[in-house]
């Protein structure tokens, strides 16, 4: 104890064993102990005492587009990592596309990494892409640090970043069981995507039944059995169709090494309040019914769904016209995501503990981040200060985010982030941020 040199301090403080009051002493900017609540303060230690506010583990957003360089007009590190600290997040991972380069070679890696560095509020790693021709590229990319590969079954929206075939997916699969990685899927397939009727214009009713459930279903069938064709690891991204929930729980039953995620605008927004033009609402897949979201936080409580990540992908205001077919498909969320989750986990009867599991433990787990997602010994300290019962109404002026689109304008949340703390040091209290201290993440470390 004699290195500690700050004590934080709360009645309710979220561990691996459950919720309790403690104290959490640092030194270095790792968690040293978790001790009783009134445990002695050592001497020349800093006391930070949070009273009934709940310190939880810093959030892990393993799905953010940051778009940084090439589209920095859409997003960027600065302004994400900025919102990401505002809304207790701590690590965000990067998604490989919307930026120019996109993240498929160690080249263009490099490229993002030395953009991000003086950038980054929050700690900050990255995700790789496989792309159809550069299977050569995936090794020297996992060597490299990069958290996995990510790709699309069906069309990104960006023509650097084309979508893999069956055979392409089969032979990316193959190289990347070779050395045991993580690829992780748009599942969407493009046949049943074109088969649906595609009507443009403003009802978001059309742009629902131009992506159907059944286009999801069909493609993660498809992913499924090709993993376990060769064994390969494979992560279900921003999970929409509920109708797929059987065929995962069955897979994850017969030992297939899949997990999946499903996003806080899939679990908090519903089609049946979307309105009419408003394409803010507009993702890919897109936000579905009430029913079909009760389903989803069934999946959540049973483990069939892993964990909660936002899928941010954020534009320009010009991009978000009031034709579906044609505005730019993306959800900011970084902000408001513990807050949006908590509000409707609470509501159903949900706790902090289990949106700390979703949100923050599984999601460090899924990336392999050993020193983040709890509070416990060994592990970097970095937390979140939570009000859990104070609401907030969103105002779009008051993000962080380049572009204020949103679609929770308006809305009232439960759930107010006090302060982010990372490694021991505050860089977020009551909205003001300090300048940047996030560092650059690669596998394993």
């Amino acid at each position: 104890m004699s290195d500690v040199n700050l004590v934080l301090r709360s009645s309710r403080v979220i561990t691996p064993d459950g919720t309790r009051p403690a104290s959490v002493a640092v030194a270095g900017g790792v968690i040293d102990a978790v001790l009783p609540y009134d445990a002695e303060v050592p001497a020349g230690a800093r006391l930070e005492d949070f009273g009934d506010d709940v310190l939880l583990p810093g959030l892990v957003d393993c799905h953010v587009h940051v778009n940084d360089p090439g589209r920095t007009e859409w997003e960027g590190f600065w302004t994400a990592t900025r919102a990401a600290a505002a809304g207790g997040i701590t690590t965000l991972v990067d998604m490989p596309l919307n930026s120019l380069p996109p993240t498929t070679t160690v080249a263009n890696l490099r490229v993002k990494q030395e953009v991000a560095r003086a950038k980054a509020h929050v700690d900050v790693g990255f995700w790789g892409g496989a792309l159809p021709d550069n299977v050569k590229d995936l090794r020297p990319l996992h060597d490299a640090g990069v958290f996995g590969f990510k790709a699309f079954l069906s069309p990104s929206g960006v023509e650097e970043f084309p979508e893999l075939n069956q055979d392409q997916l089969a032979q990316s699969l193959a190289e990347i069981a070779g050395f045991d990685g993580l690829l992780i899927v748009h599942a969407e397939d493009p046949h049943e995507l074109a088969a649906a009727p595609q009507t443009p214009g403003p009802k978001y009713a059309d742009y629902l039944a131009s992506r159907p459930r059944v286009s999801e279903n069909t493609a993660i069938e498809s992913l499924i059995a090709a993993a376990k064709r060769v064994g390969a690891r494979v992560h279900i991204l921003h999970l929409s169709s509920s109708d797929a929930l059987p065929v995962i729980a069955a897979a994850k039953r017969e030992g297939v090494r899949l997990t999946v995620e499903t996003c806080p605008h899939y679990l908090t927004l519903t089609a049946e309040e979307v309105p009419d033009g408003a394409s803010e609402f507009k993702c890919c897949p897109p936000i579905r019914e009430a029913a079909n979201q009760d389903l989803l936080w069934a999946a959540l409580a049973d483990g069939t769904i892993d964990c909660v990540v936002t899928d941010h992908s954020p534009s320009t205001a010009d991009l978000k016209t009031d034709d579906f077919a044609t505005a730019w498909g993306g959800i900011s969320g970084l902000q408001l995501s513990l807050s949006a989750v908590w509000t409707e986990a609470r509501r159903r009867g949900h706790t902090l503990e289990d949106v700390v599991r979703w949100m923050s433990s599984a999601t460090a787990s899924l990336v392999g981040l050993d020193r983040k997602g709890a509070i416990e010994a060994g592990r970097d300290a970095d937390f979140a200060v939570l009000a859990p019962d104070a609401t907030f109404t969103v105002d779009p002026a008051e993000l962080q985010h380049r572009n204020r689109v949103t679609a929770y304008a308006g809305k009232t949340l439960h759930g107010v982030v006090k302060s982010t703390w990372l490694r021991g040091e505050r860089i977020q209290e009551n909205g003001t941020l300090t300048e940047p201290t996030g560092r650059l993440l690669e596998r394993n470390n």
